[in-house]
């Protein structure tokens, strides 16, 4: 960690000592992050298939492969089912399996839990199953996965366009600025809610569809901020000399105004990853969002509402958003606090 700070210069340094000093949001930003990276690796955890399987000497490894059932002394050419009995007590008569952690994926139904679905937490299911008899942990750890990457992808796309709109809005101004500026007023005044659930209700649901309709609201939310910095800087004596010295209007907002933009942008973005984490959910909780039988956090929400006889299912939604929502915002002021120069941590 020390060698970082050496590396850095003189104000990120401040900015990272800054952001250090604020306890709860960098603490936020370990466990946000941690939680992430072990559910990027959701198959290894939670998983129907095993990690890894010796048979008469040989290994497979079913996580990563598919193997027909012939291979380990079935007798059918079909991908092998390691749920069944019987083909377990094939594989264990000459060899051994290792299992995920959850033997189970968000898919898989446990037809032997020996009670109507949904079942309440146990030593077989941690947090219980929902109404089909899946595993609500695996269910869990695919659901943040799938949140937080739809959130990213969603964050990434929106901020690109958005501060290439802003910048070109605040540096060029006059009549682009001012037909720019009744767009989004216009666009930003329509009943968002109401047009992302006909468009959703519309297209076929998947991952690529709803990103691309939240996209058509979510990429004005940074246009303000880096309009506002593109019109302050443009006229500041260094883009003059810049200008000056025959740089083209490209280079000059690249190299010269665009990286004081970003300090600005940076800010938001924990809160748009936030805000594009609850949009998710709540076409999920609809029944407009992801296809169904996707593993989603809003569609565990939905079954909570559908299963008051089972309160584990809503309230485990609910704390998972909300502790992601809660950390996602620690990390936000943190962030926004480190790059204010007033202020100053000891």
């Amino acid at each position: 960690m020390s060698n970082l700070t050496d590396r850095l210069s003189a104000l990120n340094r401040r900015r990272w000592i800054n952001f250090r000093a604020n306890g709860r949001g960098f603490w936020s930003f370990i466990i946000i992050t941690a939680l992430f990276v072990l559910c990027l690796l959701a198959e290894f955890i939670a998983n129907d298939r095993p990690l890894l399987v010796s048979f008469k000497g040989n290994l497979y490894v079913p996580v990563v492969r598919n193997y027909p059932e012939t291979a380990f002394g079935g007798i059918f050419e079909t991908p092998a089912d390691y749920t069944d009995p019987y083909l377990r007590d094939l594989i264990t008569a000459d060899g051994w399996i290792i299992e995920p952690l959850i033997p189970y994926d968000y898919r898989t139904v446990d037809f032997n839990l020996g009670q109507p679905a949904p079942s309440p937490p146990s030593a077989r299911h941690f947090l219980g199953t929902d109404n089909q008899g899946r595993d609500v942990l695996a269910r869990l750890i695919y659901g943040f996965r799938l949140s937080m990457l739809f959130a990213i992808a969603l964050t990434v796309v929106s901020t690109v366009i958005g501060v290439a709109a802003g910048a070109v809005q605040g540096y060029f101004g006059g009549w682009l600025d001012l037909v720019f500026q009744r767009f989004i007023e216009i666009w930003g005044g329509l009943p968002q809610l109401f047009i992302l659930i006909i468009v959703s209700s519309i297209v076929i649901p998947g991952f690529w569809t709803l990103l691309l309709v939240l996209l058509l609201f979510s990429w004005t939310a940074l246009v303000p901020v880096v309009r506002a910095e593109f019109l302050r800087a443009r006229n500041l004596d260094y883009v003059r000399a810049a200008k000056a010295l025959g740089m083209d209007d490209t280079a000059v907002m690249a190299k010269h105004i665009l990286p004081n933009a970003v300090v600005a942008t940076v800010t938001f973005l924990p809160f748009i990853i936030s805000g594009a984490v609850v949009a998710l959910t709540s076409l999920d909780f609809l029944g407009l969002g992801m296809p169904p039988g996707s593993a989603s956090l809003g569609e565990l929400l939905r079954q909570g509402k559908e299963n008051l006889q089972a309160p584990w299912l809503g309230l485990t939604g609910f704390f998972v958003i909300a502790g992601m929502l809660t950390l996602l915002i620690f990390v936000g002021e943190a962030i926004r606090d480190a790059l204010d120069p007033r202020k100053t941590f000891t």
